[in-house]
């Protein structure tokens, strides 16, 4: 049990006291459910428990929902799947049912002021470590890497509305600095209770923007973003009365309740502040940490593979034939850009695109390459550089032997690369 210093309601409303047992299973569900790697191991952990979790669904979806398709895809890069939307169905289920129990059981409770302020310190902190993490990939520059030569050649028309958004925040350095900066200060703010009213506001507002995108471009971040937004509401839901009389109503607003809740015990109280900093320190110094050390691997700054860049095909010699770029043809090549490793992609004569997997040996210079599409066509080549920036492929393609004079486009030549940035503008540069 803990005491506080400061004054709290005695009595609840029972509208409040529903909505306190509804929140606290909620919440402490989905958390369990969504870890989102709050905790150092806790991934691991989530392997273990979430199997059961898995077979759950799958069995509430094809016996009490009878869906068309039984459930096997669960979250992945995406956590928006069928699979997330059944749990958080499944969660806000447990969540009514409990409370029902909850209430007939607990009749007699006067207030929850000690379950309350508990539950609002994993709220936050959860949010906390989420926003840190979310705003270090941004001020590393890791999870809106700037436009590939891919990106660069693909027809505006053709980008998916989460391929827009990724090239919209990739392409600026410092607009990630803004939003990372302001993820990562709304994460610091929020483990501390003196600031995290601060931090919810903030938070309300930067969680609120990340939903926007996610609704009006089709990111598959849907959920979590949103429930980032409700629990910063739950977080500022104790200064409601404050906050609407200071930026509505014009009225005075009293200094908020700052009372910390402690243990009788001494050495409790210092136990769980060397905890709270402990982990404070390691999720802030973890993050940059390990998004420094991926710096080597993804993002601006990770070396770039291999023939990097956008080649336009000069000239295609299939058995001794020289194939014209006819607008007609599935066969010939037109472009090849290479952007990641293992990776490039060939730009047909007739517009169509083919990923292929891209294996170079830089000391025999040699290239072996097939289609995702027909993984039996593989292609051998050798690689030479006969002039400045033109690249030659000779070997063979199936039965066929293949000669592909390419000439290698310079990437600043793209008006979104070279244009930079200008302070003073006589006419709107809009292209």
């Amino acid at each position: 049990m803990t005491t506080t210093t400061a004054a709290e309601p005695a009595h609840w409303s029972p509208l409040r006291k529903i909505s306190l047992r509804f929140f606290f299973i909620f919440f402490i569900q989905y958390i369990i459910l969504n870890p989102n790697g709050v905790l150092p191991g806790i991934d691991k952990l989530y392997e273990v428990y979430i199997e059961p979790i898995h077979k759950l669904i799958v069995w509430i979806g094809t016996h009490i929902l009878h869906l068309d398709k039984p459930v096997s895809v669960f979250t992945n890069g995406s956590g928006d799947t069928t699979y997330d939307y059944l749990v958080l169905l499944f969660g806000i289920v447990l969540a009514l049912t409990g409370t029902l129990i909850w209430t007939l059981a607990d009749r007699k409770a006067r207030n929850y002021n000690n379950m309350f302020y508990w539950l609002t310190v994993l709220v936050r902190y959860y949010v906390a470590i989420t926003m840190v993490t979310y705003g270090c990939v941004k001020i590393i520059k890791l999870q809106f890497p700037g436009p590939t030569p891919d990106r660069l050649i693909q027809p505006f028309g053709t980008a998916s509305p989460m391929g827009l958004a990724w090239t919209y925040m990739g392409y600026s350095t410092g607009f990630n600095y803004f939003t990372g900066l302001a993820e990562f200060i709304c994460g610091v703010l929020l483990f501390f209770r003196r600031t995290a009213t601060l931090g919810a506001i903030i938070g309300l507002v930067v969680a609120g923007n990340i939903m926007a995108i996610n609704y009006a471009f089709d990111v598959p971040v849907k959920l979590l973003s949103t429930m980032l937004v409700v629990m910063c509401l739950y977080i500022l839901s104790k200064d409601f009365i404050r906050l609407t009389n200071f930026f509505i109503l014009n009225k005075s607003a009293p200094p908020a309740n700052l009372g910390r809740h402690t243990f009788k015990k001494r050495w409790k109280n210092i136990t769980l502040t060397t905890v709270k900093y402990i982990l404070v320190i390691y999720t802030v110094a973890m993050n940059f940490y390990g998004d420094v050390q991926a710096m080597s691997q993804y993002g601006d700054a990770a070396k770039k593979p291999p023939l990097y860049g956008i080649y336009n095909v000069q000239s295609f010699v299939r058995n001794k034939d020289t194939i014209p770029p006819l607008k007609t043809d599935t066969t010939r090549w037109d472009k090849l850009t290479v952007s990641y490793e293992g990776r490039a992609r060939v730009v047909m004569s007739d517009d169509t695109i083919r990923t292929h997997d891209f294996k170079i040996d830089t000391l025999k210079h040699t290239i072996d390459m097939y289609s995702y599409a027909d993984t039996t066509g593989k292609a051998h080549y050798t690689y030479s550089y006969p002039a400045k920036d033109v690249l030659l492929l000779k070997g063979t393609m199936r039965n066929d032997s293949i000669t592909i004079r390419l000439k290698k486009f310079d990437l600043n030549r793209f008006r979104l690369l070279n244009r930079g940035f200008h302070w003073i503008n006589e006419y709107p540069y809009n292209r």
